[in-house]
């Protein structure tokens, strides 16, 4: 039987992937030490996506609890599955650049020391699998800031003449950038992924993403955009806007076109590959525009609080060009764009999120 194996499984884009190749017939190993709760305490606790997925697939998940720091534990792993693992999504990190600033050894152990166990786990024992690696569109550090912006009354927007006026494109320069120390590790992750592709013919790929989002987030104040804003709106709790009077965009991307994504590259893998994805022109807002659907969605005003100064590297305008992945897999597509994301992460997540809160 063939194995996907996915790290931070019980995380947004993780647990998604499991769900989806397990409803294929495939056997998902997952690997989720539950590390988001020590970065961010109780509340982003992924525990309870674990249980989803032991219910949900029974049999066909079976579940490690495993740090990706620990060589020897992840190598044991995957000499135990071998040649059967024809699929590894790699998607266990430290997810905030505000966070890293607190831990840059930790940081980097997690999210540059784990992506190459990972590598050199799959190098040796299943070689002709296909790796996917969730990297970020904070390689290109705060490059972004230095488009020529135009602001409205709701959102900064790029200058309809320029060449990114689409999204922007891999084009993009990684080099001379502040990338925050996030951002960096993440490089190093990123470039290790493509290396292994290109040195020893693996199929690799990175994708670079947006705001990676949907129902199955565990949402905190430093990770998780669209979902905890939405948990704030729910809940009654007050949302902090920082920086840039709340007008930054984002684009953002709902976790069932990323997995879409994702299945696209496994039927059809290439080599050392790198695709900017995220919601591109189709699901993009800025926080004012975001906190205006709450709103909306939920039928109450929010509690906000502006602060002036923006996150260091932080991005202004962030649109993905998803032009590359589409020329590459034309039969995808965003399928999802933003007030339904905000719909579907409100409709899966009030009544528990209202039970936290009380509790």
């Amino acid at each position: 039987m063939s194995v996907a194996l996915v790290t931070g499984s019980c995380g947004l884009i993780g647990s998604e992937s499991c769900l989806h190749f397990g409803a294929l017939g495939m056997d998902v190993v997952g690997i989720d030490n539950d590390m988001r709760r020590t970065f961010f305490g109780d509340e982003a606790s992924t525990a309870w996506q674990r249980q989803t997925l032991e219910q949900t697939l029974r049999q066909r998940y079976r579940h490690h609890a495993i740090d990706i720091r620990d060589a020897a534990a992840i190598d044991a792993l995957f000499e135990r599955h071998g040649s059967a693992i024809s699929l590894i999504i790699h998607t266990a990190a430290q997810p905030s650049h505000d966070w890293a600033a607190r831990d840059p050894q930790m940081d980097f152990s997690v999210n540059a020391n784990g992506t190459l166990n990972m590598l050199e786990a799959a190098r040796r024992h299943c070689p002709d699998a296909v790796f996917i690696f969730t990297s970020t569109n904070k390689v290109y550090g705060d490059t972004p800031n230095r488009l020529p912006l135009i602001e409205t009354e709701t959102r900064y927007e790029i200058d309809p003449a320029h060449r990114y006026a689409g999204g922007i494109a891999e084009d993009m320069s990684i080099d001379a950038t502040l990338h925050s120390l996030f951002g960096a590790s993440k490089v190093a992750a990123d470039v290790l992924v493509q290396e292994f592709g290109r040195y020893f013919g693996m199929k690799t790929v990175c994708f670079r993403g947006g705001c990676l989002t949907g129902p199955n987030h565990s949402p905190t104040q430093l990770h998780g955009f669209l979902a905890y804003l939405m948990r704030c709106a729910v809940t009654g709790t007050r949302y902090d806007v920082i920086g840039y009077k709340g007008k930054q965009v984002r684009d953002n991307i709902h976790s069932n076109d990323l997995i879409a994504a994702f299945q696209a590259f496994y039927d059809a893998p290439r080599s050392a590959e790198v695709y900017n994805i995220g919601g591109g022109r189709a699901s993009n807002c800025s926080i004012l525009e975001a906190v205006a659907l709450c709103e909306e969605i939920t039928g109450r005003p929010m509690d906000l609080a502006f602060k002036e100064a923006n996150r260091i590297g932080d991005h202004i305008w962030w649109v993905s060009s998803l032009d590359r992945f589409r020329s590459h897999y034309p039969s995808w597509d965003i399928r999802h764009d933003v007030r339904n994301i905000l719909t579907d992460i409100h409709d899966s997540n009030r009544r528990r999120w209202r039970v936290e809160a009380v509790a």
